[in-house]
């Protein structure tokens, strides 16, 4: 299956956050590796995305569409950090 990169998730995180993350550091919680979200593996199906660790492979992110609403999981971050604080 091809992937795509992270800047796949931006439409998606400004309509859940509010905001454009794709510019943020993702911490991933299996193997520690900080790397910016659009640098994400994101496969795309038609139930939704999947972003995985560019470093292990590891489930990041995943956002789908389920009954009109959009849903995330954010369960194999570690943490998100801005680049820049402003």
């Amino acid at each position: 299956m091809q992937h795509v990169d992270g800047n796949a998730l931006a439409g998606a995180f400004a309509d859940l956050f509010g905001a454009d993350l794709t510019g943020m550091l993702a911490s991933c919680a299996e193997c520690g590796a900080r790397a910016p979200v659009a640098g994400l593996m994101v496969y795309r199906t038609a139930m939704g995305s999947v972003g995985r660790c560019g470093h292990c492979d590891a489930v990041l992110v995943v956002i789908a569409e389920r009954s009109g609403r959009r849903l995330a999981s954010l369960t194999g971050l570690r943490a998100l950090e801005a680049s820049q604080v402003q």
